[in-house]
């Protein structure tokens, strides 16, 4: 059983009927705290009946693997990250950006995909976007966007002809409670990593200029496509040295 993949499926199939995390807890008689723990990927330390109680409410099954509507599941789970992605590419292109959805890269022996590549010509400049919807694992999300930064020149040499002297990288999270948690709880991680925030990414985007590494949260309206919201997660601060 993928404990982090059970979790993803709890929230995803939670956020689709609209439902807070009490809310989830109310209906299968537990405590909020047991709901955010199965959907951070704690399954393993909760008694079977629990979270079965928790799927079933949510009209899914569970038997150590969760089942619902006949296979839909990836579905599920790929929709949030699909339209971000769209989202993203929308606003980004809106502001003269050339964008490049799941550009591919084999660098040596690295291998992977950038979920989406946007370029200036005229600036020189390039973003390397990482998209997530869960952070399962924090410091590898920095780890693997390091490495598509660092290897994103190469590609923009195969991709559009023209070697860039700034590359930025921005880290897109769904604006979300659960997420936003997390990034707190781990602010000294992101704001090395990621210094600045939403806001400056936006300005950063209609003129290019300086290093850029930014945490920008993606607020999803009814229709689905949401807008990048400005503020983020404000400005990461870090505790000043004596």
């Amino acid at each position: 059983m993928d404990d982090a993949r059970v979790g993803r499926i709890c929230r995803a199939l939670r956020r689709r009927r609209g439902w807070r995390q009490v809310d989830l807890a109310t209906r299968a008689q537990c405590h909020q705290t047991t709901i955010s723990l199965i959907e951070r990927g704690g399954v393993a330390s909760l008694r079977f009946a629990v979270t079965r109680r928790a799927f079933i409410a949510l009209g899914a099954s569970f038997d150590g693997l969760v089942g619902w509507r006949a296979g839909d599941l990836d579905r599920l789970l790929d929709q949030r990250h699909a339209e971000i992605v769209e989202a993203v590419a929308k606003i980004t292109s809106a502001r003269g950006w050339q964008v490049l959805p799941e550009a591919t890269y084999a660098v040596g022996g690295q291998r992977g995909s950038i979920d989406l590549l946007a370029a200036r010509s005229d600036q020189r400049a390039i973003i390397v976007f990482e998209i997530k919807t869960d952070i399962p694992r924090v410091e590898e999300t920095a780890r693997r966007h390091d490495e598509k930064a660092r290897l994103a020149p190469v590609l923009a040499v195969e991709r559009f002809g023209w070697r860039p002297t700034v590359v930025a990288r921005v880290l897109v999270l769904p604006e979300d409670t659960t997420i936003r948690r997390i990034v707190e709880r781990h602010k000294a991680t992101f704001g090395a990593v990621y210094p600045q925030s939403g806001r400056e990414a936006r300005t950063w985007l209609r003129k290019p200029f300086g290093p850029l590494s930014a945490i920008w949260f993606l607020s999803p309206t009814s229709g689905g496509i949401g807008k990048l919201d400005g503020g983020g997660p404000r400005r990461i601060r870090q505790p000043r040295s004596s």
